[in-house]
C-alpha cells in the first residue's frame, strides 16, 4: 500500500467512523428518551410504578413534545461539546502535546538527550520531505512513550516521555520516531485528532450525570430522587457510548499500529530499533504507563498499558515485538532487563554530541546531489535507509554558523533571508537595505555574517536548511511572520524577475505559514477528478517541463511524456517567461482540491516530467519540491544514480 492509498484508506475509516459515532449518539438519544418517559410515567402515577407503552400511537402522540426536547438538548450537548473541543484542538498537534504536560523543546536547546531527539526528528523530517514538526518532551513522565499529533505536516508535534530520552539509544529512539513519522505520513494524525473532539461528545454526558447527582443531593423535594437517578442513568448511558467509542477507536487504531511499526522497519532498515524500543517497554517496571489523563489520547500514544485486548487501541506488546523480531522470546525480557541497568542514556548522548559536533567542524565540500527518482512514487510516505541516509549527510554538511542560527530561535528568520540574497552584488546591496528597512540594522549584519559563512552551500542543502529554520519560524508571533512575509517577497522581486528557487522558498514559506495557522484547513485530499482541471495540469507540467531543459524541443517532449502519463494532451506546450510564477500559483491552489488519487497520478506525471532527459537540474528538484508540498505529497529526498 503506498502512500496515497494509506491517505485515501485513512479518509474512508474518517467517514466511517463519523458514521458509527452518529449511530452511537442516536442509540444515546433513543436511551435517554426511554429514561426520561419512563421516569415521567412513574411520576405520573403518584409514585406507582407502571409499564409505559413505549410503542404505541397514543403513547408517543401524548409525549411529542417531551421525546422532541430530550432528543434536541440530548443531540446538542454531544453536538456542542464536539464542537468546543475540536474548536480548541484546531491550533495543532503542539495543543495535544501541552496538554499532556509537555515541554517544547527549544531548536537551540544544550540538553545532549534533547539534542539527540533533535537530529533524529530533524533527518526524519528532511528525508520525508515534511517540515521539521514541533518538539515536545512530557518531563515528569518516565514510562517509554511517544505520540504525533496535529491536521498537517506544517502544525505537527511529535512528543516523547523524559522515560523515552533516558532509557533508549539512538537507534531505538529512531525506531521510535520513523513509527511516529508512520503515522504523519499514513494520514493517521488527522483522523486521530478528530477522534479526540469526537469521543468528548458522548464523554461530556456523564460529566451532565454527575452535575445532576451533586445537584440532588442534599435536596429534600420530592422530585430530588428522580434526578439523582436521572443523573446515574445519564452517566451510565454515557459511560455506554464512551464503552463503544472505544471499542470502535480500538479496532481501527491496532491494525494502523502494526502498519507504523512496519514502516519503521522500513524506513530505518533496522528491526533491533523498534523493537529494542518495545523490548525495554515490556521489560522495565514503568513500561509505556504515564500519570497523565490518557483517556482521550490512549490511541494515539506509541503504546498502551491498557488491561482488556478488546478495548486497547494497541496490540499487546510481545505480540508487537515478534512481528518485526519472529525470533524473539519473553524470557529474553530478563537479559533486557539486566541490560538497561548497566546503560545511562544521557552519558551516551553527550558522547554522540561531541562526535558529532567534531563532524561538523571538519572542512567538507558540499553533499552530494540526489537526484535519483526511479522509484520516488513508491518512496512518498515511506522514506528508506538511504534517504535518511541522505538526510544526515546534508544536515552534517551545512555550515555550523548557519546550522546554528537555524536551530535559534533569534536569528531563524535572518537565515531565510540569507537564502534569498543575489549573487549580483547591486542586487544584494538593495536586498540587505530591505532587511534593514524591515527587521533591524543588527539583523542586516547578521544577514552579511551568515551570507559569508555560507559561501560553500550546495543548492540541494537549501530548502533542507529551510525545513530546519521551520520549528524556531513557527515559534514567532503573528506578527513576525506577517513581516517574513511581506520582506520575502520583497527580496524576491528585488530584481524584478523570480527564479525557480527563489518560488519555491517563497511558497514554501508561505505555504507551512497558512497551515499553520489553520491546521484543519489543510486537507491533503479533495473530491475534483483531472479531468476538471486540465488547464492547471497543463500549466504545471509546462513550467516544470521548460525549468528543468533548456532546449525548448526537450521541454516539450518532457511535457508531452508527462500528459501521456494522465491520457491528456497538451494544449499549449510554448514556454511561459513573464508571470509563470503567478500561473503556477493558481494551478496549484487549484490542483490541490484533487482527489487523493488522482494526485498520486499527477505525481507520477511530474516524476516522468522530471526524469525525462535522464539528469535533474536543481531547478527542477527545488520546483518539484514545492509542488509536491503544496499538493500536500510529501516528497522524499531522491538519491543520486548509482550511489
Amino acid at each position: 500500500m503506498n502512500f496515497f492509498e494509506h491517505q485515501d484508506k485513512a479518509r474512508n475509516q474518517t467517514r466511517k467512523l463519523v458514521v458509527l459515532f452518529t449511530l452511537a449518539v442516536l442509540a444515546i438519544i433513543v436511551a435517554i428518551n426511554v429514561l426520561v418517559l419512563g421516569l415521567v410515567t412513574y411520576g405520573s402515577t403518584d409514585g406507582h410504578l407502571q409499564q409505559p407503552d413505549f410503542w404505541s400511537a397514543d403513547f408517543f402522540m401524548a409525549n411529542v413534545g417531551v421525546i422532541a426536547t430530550v432528543s434536541f438538548l440530548t443531540g446538542a450537548l454531544i453536538g456542542m461539546a464536539s464542537l468546543v473541543r475540536s474548536m480548541k484542538l484546531r491550533a495543532g498537534g503542539s495543543v495535544v502535546a501541552r496538554e499532556l504536560g509537555g515541554t517544547l523543546v527549544e531548536p537551540d536547546t544544550r540538553d545532549p538527550l534533547k539534542r539527540r531527539l533533535r537530529n533524529v526528528v530533524e533527518e526524519m523530517a528532511i528525508a520525508s520531505g515534511v517540515p521539521v514538526p514541533h518538539i515536545f518532551v512530557l518531563e515528569e513522565e518516565m514510562g517509554i512513550n511517544a505520540f504525533a499529533a496535529g491536521y498537517s505536516t506544517s502544525d505537527a508535534a511529535v512528543a516523547v516521555t523524559r522515560g523515552t530520552l533516558e532509557t533508549l539509544n539512538r537507534d531505538e529512539l529512531q525506531g521510535v520516531v520513523a513509527h511516529e513519522f508512520a503515522h504523519i505520513l499514513n494520514g493517521d494524525m488527522r483522523l486521530n485528532i478528530r477522534l479526540i473532539g469526537i469521543l468528548f461528545g458522548i464523554l461530556a454526558l456523564t460529566i451532565v450525570g454527575r452535575i445532576l447527582m451533586h445537584s440532588a443531593r442534599g435536596a429534600r423535594n420530592r422530585n430530588a430522587g428522580g434526578i439523582v437517578i436521572l443523573g446515574l442513568a445519564i452517566m451510565l448511558i454515557g459511560y455506554v457510548g464512551v464503552f463503544f467509542g472505544r471499542w470502535i477507536k480500538a479496532a481501527v487504531s491496532r491494525q494502523r499500529e502494526y502498519l507504523a511499526d512496519a514502516s519503521a522497519v522500513q524506513f530505518t532498515r533496522h528491526p533491533e530499533g523498534i523493537g529494542g524500543a518495545l523490548k525495554k517497554i515490556a521489560a522495565s517496571t514503568s513500561g509505556s504507563y504515564l500519570k497523565a489523563d490518557t483517556e482521550e489520547v490512549g490511541h494515539m500514544l506509541f503504546a498502551s498499558n491498557f488491561a482488556s485486548q478488546m478495548l486497547s487501541t494497541h496490540p499487546p506488546i510481545i505480540e508487537r515485538i515478534q512481528a518485526v523480531d519472529p525470533s524473539f522470546r519473553p524470557e529474553q525480557l530478563r537479559e533486557v532487563r539486566e541490560e538497561m541497568e548497566r546503560h545511562r542514556q544521557a552519558k551516551n548522548a553527550e558522547r554522540e554530541m561531541a562526535e558529532e559536533e567534531e563532524k561538523r567542524d571538519r572542512p567538507r565540500g558540499a553533499a552530494g546531489r540526489l537526484l535519483d527518482p526511479d522509484n520516488l512514487i513508491e518512496r512518498i510516505g515511506q522514506p528508506g535507509l538511504g534517504q535518511i541516509l541522505a538526510a544526515v549527510l546534508l544536515a552534517s554538511a551545512i555550515p555550523r554558523p548557519l546550522e546554528r542560527a537555524a536551530h535559534s530561535n533569534e536569528w531563524a528568520m535572518e537565515v531565510i533571508c540569507g537564502l534569498l540574497l543575489s549573487e549580483d552584488e547591486s542586487i544584494r546591496q538593495r536586498q540587505l537595505q530591505l532587511i534593514a528597512e524591515h527587521l533591524g540594522s543588527e539583523s542586516e549584519r547578521q544577514v552579511r555574517t551568515l551570507l559569508e559563512a555560507g559561501r560553500d552551500l550546495g543548492p540541494e542543502q537549501r530548502l533542507p536548511l529551510f525545513e530546519m529554520c521551520w520549528p524556531a519560524i513557527r515559534n514567532r508571533p503573528a506578527r513576525d511572520l506577517d513581516q517574513l512575509l511581506a520582506l520575502s517577497e520583497a527580496l524576491i522581486h528585488a530584481d524584478g524577475q523570480v527564479s525557480a528557487f527563489e518560488y519555491a522558498l517563497g511558497r514554501l514559506l508561505k505555504k507551512h505559514i497558512e497551515d499553520a495557522r489553520e491546521p484543519e484547513r489543510a486537507r491533503p485530499s479533495g473530491r475534483k477528478q483531472i479531468r476538471d482541471a486540465v488547464p492547471a495540469v497543463n500549466d504545471l507540467l509546462r513550467i516544470l517541463a521548460h525549468h528543468g531543459h533548456p532546449d525548448s524541443e526537450q521541454a516539450v517532449a518532457a511535457m508531452s511524456a508527462g500528459m501521456k502519463v494522465l491520457n491528456l494532451s497538451p494544449s499549449e506546450t510554448h514556454a511561459l517567461r513573464e508571470n509563470w510564477h503567478e500561473r503556477l500559483d493558481a494551478a496549484l491552489d487549484t490542483l490541490d482540491k484533487l482527489r487523493m488519487r488522482d494526485k498520486g497520478l499527477l505525481t507520477r506525471a511530474l516524476v516522468t516530467v522530471v526524469q525525462h532527459a535522464g539528469e535533474t537540474v536543481a531547478a527542477e528538484a527545488e520546483l518539484l519540491r514545492v509542488i509536491c508540498a503544496c499538493l500536500h505529497v510529501p516528497l522524499p529526498l531522491m538519491q543520486e544514480s548509482g550511489e
